[in-house]
């Protein structure tokens, strides 16, 4: 009997990738270290002066992987103890080599107090989650899922956590995820550059220079361009849960568990932005009404079966790409984000921002191979 993949396994994954941007953030000025081991920031003193926020940075941000990678372990088919030596042991190395790494980048500095608070992180990670194994919680969390989802559901469980994830990098548009104008501005600016002193490629150098920046105003798009931006942005993910979920009451729960997570989520975005007293400074005239038809576009939804649910997402997945992508710069918003890049959430801003930017083209790429593998044919 093949065994059912865990959403653990992904999510373990996609978090350990989520770790290693941000420890190697900002990836530029990689250099060889003349005259320094590799390994001589382990002999180095400890800091006399902790800093609280790196403290419990470097020790919460890994109690997670400890606990994914234990719980991915185990329902890999490994036994407890083993699961919990991976749990342990993989997230230490790989915090080991990231450390080793950070001497290339001058911009960062390798510490022998981080890569110990990292291997503490995941060890408490494994304990918490080989406790929560031994009270029964895996298998109560896997009774859980039985009930509201179907087989073979890990890839969307695993977007469906990551949505939230990108909404926390300010979109241009409330829960208008999938803003792809700016990376490829910075693309083209940077091949233009590269290919500027080359005879040959003149021609194209010079277009992809002249392109428009992406921080330029453009055309504000109209109030029902970008209600239909706000709806489809809610939409999205609601419909990809129908692609997993069993019908019945529970699809309208979810549809109501994304609003509320959807909004929350951009609340704590623009307040970390701006300030807390302007949480909930991103809503616009059309905000309100495009969240309400949502919602009952969801509710309308909710008797698709779970291949109509993945065409209809499929459509609705390309519009918002499609939208978002001519949702226009805003010089004033690209500014307020140095408080992000230049703070303590350079951590995190570029990790939100990349998955904001993906999640929708995951989304399309997820949908469309359920599509083409028909896994729901014998509903």
């Amino acid at each position: 009997m093949q065994r059912e993949a865990s959403s653990s396994v992904p999510l373990a994954a996609a978090y350990a990738a989520l770790v290693i941007y941000a420890t190697l953030y900002p990836f530029s000025g990689w250099h060889h270290p003349q005259g320094l081991w590799s390994f001589a920031f382990l002999s180095l003193p400890w800091p006399r002066w902790w800093d609280r926020f790196d403290v419990i940075a470097n020790l919460v941000g890994y109690l997670p992987l400890g606990a994914l990678v234990f719980v991915a372990a185990l329902r890999s088919g490994r036994r407890p103890r083993t699961a919990a030596l991976l749990g342990i042991v993989l997230p230490t190395l790989m915090s080991l080599v990231l450390e080793l790494a950070q001497n290339y980048l001058p911009q960062r500095v390798p510490s022998a107090a981080d890569w110990a608070l990292n291997s503490a992180g995941a060890t408490i990670g494994t304990l918490i989650a080989a406790l929560a194994h031994g009270l029964g919680l895996t298998l109560r969390w896997q009774a859980l899922r039985d009930r509201w989802f179907v087989g073979r559901s890990a890839a969307a469980l695993t977007l469906l956590l990551l949505w939230p994830v990108g909404m926390l990098f300010p979109a241009p548009v409330p829960l208008g995820l999938g803003q792809m104008r700016p990376h490829l501005t910075g693309i083209a600016d940077a091949v233009g550059s590269w290919l500027q002193d080359v005879p040959w490629a003149a021609p194209l150098s010079d277009a992809l220079l002249a392109a428009e920046p992406a921080n330029a105003p453009g055309t504000p798009l109209t109030p029902l361009a970008e209600g239909t931006l706000t709806a489809f942005g809610l939409l999205a993910p609601c419909l990809l849960a129908f692609t997993i979920s069993r019908p019945g009451w529970r699809r309208f729960a979810l549809v109501l568990g994304a609003s509320v997570i959807g909004l929350a989520t951009m609340s704590l975005s623009t307040a970390l932005n701006f300030g807390p007293q302007h949480a909930w400074s991103w809503q616009t005239a059309t905000t309100l009404p495009a969240v309400l038809a949502a919602i009952a576009l969801g509710a309308l939804c909710a008797g698709l079966s779970r291949r109509s649910a993945a065409a209809l997402g499929l459509v609705v997945a390309t519009a918002l790409v499609v939208l978002a992508a001519q949702a226009p710069g805003d010089p004033y918003f690209a500014h307020s984000l140095q408080a992000w890049e230049q703070g303590r959430f350079i951590r995190f801003h570029g990790v939100a921002q990349w998955i904001g930017w993906l999640w929708p083209y995951a989304l399309l790429l997820h949908l469309l191979r359920r599509l083409i593998a028909r896994e729901d044919a014998l509903e």
